[in-house]
């Protein structure tokens, strides 16, 4: 049975009657607990890292699932990794709970369902090749233990993300990640520091990964992509600073190539 450290009463209480900086104050004291919470799990999440990378290499995809501000954290890690990464839209893809809708308004009793965690990754056409991420702050949510319990069946290799110990997720996946930040500043929210945790996490996790995928080059976002003016800037400086040309040089280059990359490596 879990422990459950996320559900446990705020070492705060009459927060109605403290002042906005009063607030902001306690608010800010319990969110740095987080990364020092993240520090001590850095082990266990570099120990996916390589699992991930070796079947993004091989053609699999990296799924991310949870509901609410879970499911909504890994849709925007997911989403983000095209722009940053020049990576194709189905590498990476972010389910949550009661489909896109759940994005932006919760979906009711959509967490609690054992079939549509499966059935989501199914509509994917799940395989061993994947590897797939529950995010869950409990470590309680059916619609993800139940999905891992059935990657498990079917050979698939899993990892988690919580804020509790000893919980049926991490019980139920190969590779679990336990970021134990503690009671919320407002008693079972954890949209705060488990959310903020979390979101550290999956920075971390795709970060790594796009580095060892060879998707950044010494510090820079080399595959990007070019949607908008401060982009196509960033990436004009990005050549001036790499090949020592002009700003006109570097932005012709950019314009004939379409990517960074391309143009360092057709200079």
């Amino acid at each position: 049975m879990s422990n459950t450290i996320t559900e446990s009463e705020s070492k705060y209480d009459h927060l109605e009657q403290m002042t906005p900086t009063e607030i902001l104050s306690n608010i800010n004291k319990e969110d740095k607990i987080v990364s020092y919470a993240i520090e001590k799990v850095i082990p266990s999440i570099a120990e996916v890292i390589p699992q991930i990378v070796s079947r993004l290499q091989e053609g699999g995809r990296l799924f991310y699932m949870g509901a609410g501000t879970s499911g909504r954290l890994g849709v925007v890690d997911a989403s983000e990794c095209p722009p940053t990464f020049g990576v194709s839209d189905d590498l990476v893809i972010g389910l949550i709970a009661g489909g896109d809708t759940a994005i932006r308004k919760a979906v009711e009793f959509a967490e609690d369902s054992e079939e549509q965690g499966w059935e989501d990754l199914e509509k994917y056409q799940v395989t061993e090749q994947d590897f797939v991420i529950g995010i869950a702050a409990s470590g309680t949510t059916p619609y993800v233990i139940a999905a891992m319990e059935k990657c498990r069946e079917n050979n698939i290799k899993t990892a988690c993300i919580c804020c509790n110990e000893n919980s049926p997720l991490a019980a139920s996946v190969d590779y679990p990640i336990e970021v134990i930040v503690g009671p919320e500043f407002i008693t079972g929210s954890t949209r705060m520091k488990a959310g903020t945790a979390q979101k550290l996490v999956l920075n971390m996790i795709s970060t790594a990964t796009m580095v060892r995928l060879g998707r950044v080059k010494g510090n820079r976002m080399v595959d990007m992509q070019l949607t908008n003016n401060k982009l196509v800037k960033r990436g004009i400086q990005m050549l001036v600073s790499e090949l020592n040309v002009s700003y006109e040089e570097a932005r012709a280059l950019l314009s004939k190539y379409g990517s960074v990359r391309n143009a360092i490596s057709n200079f």
